[in-house]
């Protein structure tokens, strides 16, 4: 008990009110010796001009006459204005303090694990408003980044415990002896296997694209050159999937990036526009370009994307039909490389769609290269 007290007298509401305390004793202060030096002389002076000299013994007395009232007027005075000062700055403080021990609550909560802790504008003025702001949006973040988590976690123990449950079904087999010890079931358990080390790698992968754990070799990109060499070696996949594969290609357009990991990013938009997009199907990359950006699009005429999904679709592990094995829906890390990859050159994707049916659109925006560089 002890120690909360102390902590509640030496915390910042306290503090505030004391400093403003302070302001006003030697504001006080100031003006009682300001005016007990002045006044007097100012007194007999305005009284000599007024009715002539006047005798010294009379003088003195006039002087402590006006020197005992001006100081009892404002000790009064002062008494009074410490008084209304302390309870406008009791009031004021209790403003101010109010907003930011609600906020430290609502950090508290958060720390704890309840994300839904919010804090309500104080209307003590912009700056506190953005404040607040600011940490709405932050525990916002937290909440999605939590509930990703928990997705993220769950969707891998789904992953993993496939291919587990089939090495350890053909593990008993074994042992049973109800399959056979041969090439065929080593070749079963070996492509279990595999799926786990792809898993693992996924991500491995995903992580250090995430948090920057490369080097890009910066340099001019062509954006022709880049366009027609992704499409050069998607054209194969395309063709044995019976889906066309067009290019619209700018003239005179170029990006400062690395090309391998410029190509990476379309060959990751490009396998998953191939694979939301039926046999008979059209997807185009194009590009569009002016003085300060450059726009690449892959647009496919597949499946689409409801809008509920299109916020997520950059997410790790984030697959729009869940129920849909990794060789059918991806892995759910390839535009989550994607976006790592644009935003480490600068820039930034976005998903279109007008829904489920309607094909969709993804685009990269770049800046531009300058028109000569060393």
């Amino acid at each position: 008990m002890g120690a909360q007290r102390w902590r509640a007298a030496s915390g910042f509401g306290p503090k505030l009110l004391m400093a403003q305390g302070l302001v006003i004793l030697a504001g006080s202060v100031t003006l009682l010796a300001v005016a007990l030096l002045l006044a007097p002389g100012l007194f007999r002076a305005h009284i000599e001009r007024t009715v002539g000299p006047i005798p010294e013994n009379l003088g003195q007395h006039l002087q402590t006459a006006f020197a005992n009232a001006t100081l009892t007027s404002l000790l009064i005075g002062i008494l009074a204005a410490t008084l209304t000062g302390l309870a406008v700055g009791w009031y004021v403080t209790r403003r101010v303090v109010g907003p930011i021990t609600a906020m430290a609550q609502a950090a508290s909560d958060i720390a704890d694990g309840h994300y839904a802790a919010r804090v309500t504008e104080s209307g003590l003025g912009v700056e506190f408003d953005a404040l607040g702001q600011a940490f709405n949006r932050m525990a916002r973040d937290l909440a999605a980044t939590e509930r990703t988590r928990a997705e993220i976690l769950r969707d891998l123990a789904h992953e993993l415990r496939t291919p587990l449950t089939s090495i350890r079904g053909y593990h008993e087999a074994l042992a049973d002896g109800v399959m056979a010890a041969d090439q065929k079931t080593y070749g079963l358990i070996e492509g279990e296997l595999s799926r786990v080390e792809r898993l693992v790698g996924d991500i491995a992968r995903v992580s250090a694209v995430e948090e920057r754990r490369f080097d890009l070799r910066v340099q001019r990109v062509d954006v022709k050159v880049l366009l027609t060499t992704a499409k050069a070696a998607a054209a194969r996949s395309f063709q044995e999937h019976d889906v066309s594969l067009s290019c619209e290609i700018p003239h005179d357009c170029a990006v400062m990036g690395d090309p391998d990991r410029l190509q990476e990013v379309l060959t990751n938009l490009l396998d998953n526009a191939l694979r939301h997009t039926p046999a008979g199907g059209r997807v185009t990359l194009s590009a569009a370009c002016n003085n300060k950006t450059a726009q690449l699009t892959v647009a496919d005429t597949g499946e689409g994307i409801a809008p509920e999904h299109l916020p997520r679709m950059f997410e790790r592990f984030y697959r729009i039909d869940s129920g849909r094995s990794r060789e059918l829906g991806g892995s759910g890390i390839g535009l989550a490389i994607t976006r790592a990859l644009v935003e480490a050159h600068g820039g930034r994707i976005r998903a279109q769609s007008a829904g489920t049916g309607s094909g969709s659109t993804f685009t990269i925006t770049l800046p531009t290269a300058p028109e000569h560089t060393d």
